[in-house]
C-alpha cells in the first residue's frame, strides 16, 4: 500500500518535466499551425493594437486547443509509462485537472 500512496509524489517531478516539454512542443505546433492558417510568422497578441477582436480571439482559441491536446497527450503518455513500469497508476483519484 505504501508504494501506491508515495507514487503520486514521485511522479510530480516527472509530470513537471513532461509538462515543460509538452508546452515547448505545443508552442512549436502552434507557430507552425498559425503559419499554415494565416501565412504569417507571428500570431496576434491580445495587446496587439493593429489586430481586430476576431483575429485575436481566433488565435487564442487555436492556441488553447493545441495546448490542451498536447498537454493531454503528454500527461496520458507519462501516466501510461509509469503504469507499465511500476504497475501503479500515478494519480490517486479519478478527478479532472488540478
Amino acid at each position: 500500500m505504501k508504494k501506491k500512496q508515495k507514487l503520486p509524489l514521485v511522479y510530480k517531478p516527472v509530470g513537471f518535466a513532461l509538462g515543460w516539454a509538452g508546452g515547448t512542443l505545443a508552442g512549436i505546433a502552434f507557430r507552425k499551425t498559425w503559419k499554415v492558417i494565416r501565412h504569417e510568422d507571428d500570431a496576434p497578441d491580445a495587446l496587439d493594437r493593429d489586430r481586430g477582436w476576431g483575429e485575436v480571439l481566433f488565435a487564442a482559441a487555436v492556441q488553447g486547443a493545441i495546448f490542451a491536446v498536447v498537454r493531454s497527450a503528454v500527461d496520458r503518455s507519462g501516466a501510461k509509462a509509469i503504469e507499465r513500469a511500476t504497475g501503479t497508476w500515478p494519480a490517486t483519484d479519478k478527478g479532472g485537472r488540478d
